[in-house]
């Protein structure tokens, strides 16, 4: 027998009883079966986020809605890939810097979208097709509300702009832009041709624009001016001014306006104009001949705090929407205030810099708000519509009461109606020449309810009458 160094006996044990200990734990290791890989959890059928189209509705159930939350629009749909390619190679010095290989000679990278940005005029064609001014981009959007296409009227390609605002669509779908910067509105055709300005003479901060479509009027809220133009559409002369301008927006007296930024139509040919400096809005008729005017300062019902966007819908509503308060107001045409919504956030039916205001002939109201950069679509529930469904729920009422009323009247099961009357017959009736105990007397039923009995009235006192 060899003799080992101390330094070997000395660690022999140790070593010996650590490989054990690793031997030990790998057996069973070893004949232990594979186990199956859970299956990865299934993705939720439901929807992730509510339909608010049900639920955004004013007002709230159980009143009957008069408007209806459908959709919003922001940028052009992303473009997806139709099939898997193969990822460009990529050199360890782009690795190392961090370079997108997608954004270096690949053709096939997806482009930027457009998104608006600032969002304010808005319009829609006999197409259905909603146009979207936006100042920052620099760009009329054109959303097929349908399936989501876009085109775009731009900057640099189609015309010329500085700070389009507003926008108005007359019946041959031409359509009129107002440019703040450029001071003047730019006309183009249905195929979105430019073919015209004008009102570089006359404007010096255009901002909402409408069309009187029978009289052939073209509104121009002047911002800049503290005046509401008014041009032929056709031959764009200018006809006439409303308001007095050079007083610096110090004006506050019925006819004049502080800062003018949008107007609207009704009917009858009726002007409505945003008076947003003063909180009001002020009515003229078609010469330019001041009516009315209603709202102040404040955030109750019927007030406002720099009303900017005005529309008219089928009905003769006046709306209005509130850019500091972030609602809409909507209100009779002689201003009695009917129906509020909104409020301060990103949700639907909640606005944040609300500005643009229209409503089409589907009964579509749009709504477009510049710090968000979207537009708002919502259903206008007509006054026909609602009467209709406030009878179809009057009838479905009075169905239900018939149906108690029925009920109520049926004889138990297993009895017949005849049987029902034979017993009825049957019933002994009371002898009349009995009578019947008094209540007084009577005594009262175990569990009934005893009534208090009837106070006695005071007897009058004996008076000796007077001598005369």
């Amino acid at each position: 027998m060899s003799v080992q160094p101390r330094w070997a006996r000395r660690n022999t044990i140790p070593v010996l009883l650590v490989v054990t200990l690793v031997l030990t734990a790998a057996i069973p290791l070893a004949f232990a079966k594979k186990k199956k890989e859970a299956p990865a959890p299934a993705a939720p059928t439901g929807p992730l986020a509510p339909d608010f189209r049900k639920v955004v509705v004013f007002p709230p159930a159980p009143a009957i809605a008069r408007v209806k939350y459908l959709d919003y629009f922001s940028a052009e749909l992303p473009e997806l890939p139709s099939a898997k390619k193969e990822k460009p190679k990529q050199s360890w010095m782009d690795r190392m810097a961090g370079v997108d290989p997608n954004a270096k000679n690949n053709p096939d990278a997806p482009k930027r979208r457009f998104q608006l940005l600032t969002p304010y005029g808005v319009a829609v064609d006999s197409k259905g097709r909603l146009y979207v001014a936006d100042t920052k981009v620099g760009a009329v959007f054109v959303f097929n509300t349908e399936n989501d296409d876009l085109e775009l009227i731009k900057h640099g390609t189609h015309a010329r702009f500085g700070a389009i605002f507003g926008l108005a669509i007359d019946d041959n779908d031409d359509l009129f832009v107002s440019d703040g910067q450029l001071h003047h509105v730019l006309v183009f055709n249905a195929k979105h041709e430019l073919q015209t300005s004008f009102g570089d003479d006359d404007m010096q901060d255009p901002n909402g624009i409408a069309i009187d479509k029978e009289n052939r009027f073209l509104y121009v809220a002047d911002t800049g001016l503290d005046q509401v133009l008014v041009y032929d559409a056709d031959s764009h002369r200018l006809l006439r001014r409303i308001g007095t301008t050079g007083q610096n927006h110090t004006l506050t007296d019925p006819g004049n306006f502080s800062k003018p930024t949008n107007v609207a139509v009704d009917n009858d040919g009726n002007l409505y104009v945003s008076d947003t400096w003063n909180d009001r809005i002020e009515v003229f008729d078609a010469d330019g001949v001041f009516i009315r005017t209603w709202g102040k300062n404040g955030d109750g019902p019927g007030e406002f705090a720099r009303p900017k966007g005005i529309a008219i819908d089928c009905d003769g509503h006046v709306w209005v929407a509130d850019a500091m308060l972030n609602r809409i107001q909507v209100f009779t045409s002689d201003g009695r205030y009917l129906l509020g919504m909104g409020g301060f956030g990103i949700l639907p039916g909640q606005f944040q810099a609300l500005t643009g205001l229209t409503i089409d002939k589907q009964n579509r109201v749009f709504t477009s708000e510049q710090m968000l950069g979207r537009v708002q679509m919502y259903r206008y529930v007509t006054n026909a519509e609602a009467r209709a469904e406030l009878e179809r729920r009057q009838v479905e009422l009075d169905k239900k009461a018939a149906d108690r009323d029925a009920a109520a009247t049926k004889p138990p099961e297993g009895q017949s109606s005849a049987a029902t009357k034979s017993a009825a017959d049957a019933k002994p009736t009371a002898d009349t020449s009995t009578p019947s105990p008094s209540p007084e007397t009577s005594a009262p039923r175990k569990g009934a309810m005893k009534l208090p009995d009837a106070p006695v009235p005071p007897q009058p006192e004996k008076t000796t009458p007077p001598n005369h």
